[in-house]
């Protein structure tokens, strides 16, 4: 289990996508929730907990993840070692659990396709 700071409360689990690079919530993910660049090209964000660095990008951003969960593509959660304005703001707009300042070991571990828990209510995340 490791400890995390809160930005947006709730609980989800289910399946990693897990980028290495951070991420633009307007130029990488297109409108059907999936990835058009980069070491995840061509993969769904939908019903996935997302683990990134932090986010890169245009202000318009926040609304992609809104967008995004009207039409039930959006991430289940999203996991960042540093927020920033855009992916918080979006997170909660579109009301998805967000973390961040998660032990840097969970990153170290965490894969594409592990089982994960984020508890933005208790402020933890484990891999199962």
């Amino acid at each position: 289990m490791f400890k995390c700071r809160v930005i947006n409360p709730g609980y989800a689990e289910g399946s990693a996508l897990v980028s290495s690079k951070p991420i633009s919530l307007l130029g990488d993910i297109n409108e059907k929730g999936v990835f058009v660049v980069g070491e995840l090209n061509g993969e769904s964000v939908a019903k996935k907990i997302l683990v990134f660095p932090y986010g890169k990008g245009s202000t318009v951003g926040s609304y992609t993840l809104l967008r995004l969960k009207k039409r039930n593509l959006a991430p289940l959660a999203i996991i960042n070692k540093e927020t920033e304005a855009i992916i918080a703001v979006g997170a909660v707009i579109a009301n998805i659990p967000l973390v961040d300042k998660v032990d840097e070991e969970f990153f170290s571990k965490v894969k594409t396709g592990d089982r994960v828990v984020l508890n933005a209510n208790e402020g933890y995340v484990e891999i199962k």
